[in-house]
């Protein structure tokens, strides 16, 4: 953990529903600051409902959501100096990339934000050639992004945020769709936040990635938070990954009349909204 620095979120209590179907059940969490926080859950556990929370796209029908000590509502994003400012702190990037991405260029794309943000277009432009060299982008930058491979999407959509050097970062199911390669790029990437101070969320179905990308797991289950920890624990309770869906048991047949059960993690890659 770090010191005592005050989490970056902290949310108490918070219920969120989509056309009167329940997506958080009265979810309560903090978020240390500068830890790589890996939410593990099923399909319909709320881990994309809460990432959005976080950034401020939706709001909590009841409960209580901060974000940097402030109480992050619709009302107070509707102040533009507030927006603004949380907006440059805040960063997320999609599972599905192709939400995201509409400029005509890769370049466009990236330097977007700083623009928004009224900086001085010299200094966009060398934070935006920064990021396209950072992320390997910058041979593809007069490319209209819905060109690109899926990789390379989620490539343009992770710069398009981190030219901001927000001091929070989530990640909705960063390797999803990837091919070995880009999600083996994304997975390191997530390994050198380790110790920059920035904050990371990252909602994954990759248990296998989970003991290097992250210093915290939270599993939540039906909409709110079952438990939190370090990752080999967490990983290694069967009991509780069963008890999330994240994990089940097959019955094997051994020299053809032993039976036993083996405990087997789940790692899809799809996680609809909620």
């Amino acid at each position: 953990m770090v010191g005592f620095a005050p989490p970056v979120f902290q949310m108490a209590d918070v219920h969120y529903a989509y056309h009167g179907i329940p997506a958080l059940t009265g979810l309560t969490l903090a978020i240390p600051r500068g830890q790589r926080v890996a939410l593990l859950g099923a399909n319909g556990s709320g881990k994309s409902t809460l990432l959005r929370l976080l950034d401020g796209l939706y709001f909590a029908q009841s409960g209580r959501v901060a974000a940097f000590g402030q109480m992050l509502t619709e009302a107070a994003l509707q102040d533009e100096d507030t927006a603004i400012a949380f907006r440059r702190r805040v960063g997320l990037v999609f599972q599905n990339p192709d939400v995201q991405l509409f400029n005509p260029t890769v370049l466009d794309e990236v330097a977007f934000g700083p623009l928004q943000m009224g900086w001085p277009r010299d200094e966009v432009m060398t934070r935006v050639a920064r990021a396209l060299e950072e992320f390997g982008l910058t041979a593809l930058k007069d490319r209209p992004p819905h060109r690109l491979s899926g990789g390379e999407k989620k490539r343009v959509a992770l710069a398009s945020v981190l030219v901001l050097e927000p001091e929070a970062l989530l990640l909705d199911e960063p390797t999803a769709a990837l091919d070995p390669k880009s999600a083996s790029d994304m997975v390191d990437f997530l390994i050198r936040c380790q110790g920059t101070g920035r904050t990371v969320i990252t909602a994954t179905h990759d248990l296998d990635i989970v003991a290097d990308i992250a210093d915290l797991c939270v599993v939540m289950k039906a909409g709110r938070v079952v438990a939190q920890g370090a990752p080999r624990a967490i990983l290694n309770d069967a009991a509780l990954m069963t008890d999330a869906h994240l994990a089940h048991t097959h019955l094997h047949i051994h020299h053809g009349h032993m039976h036993h059960s083996h405990h087997h993690l789940h790692s899809d890659t799809e996680d609809p909204p909620g």
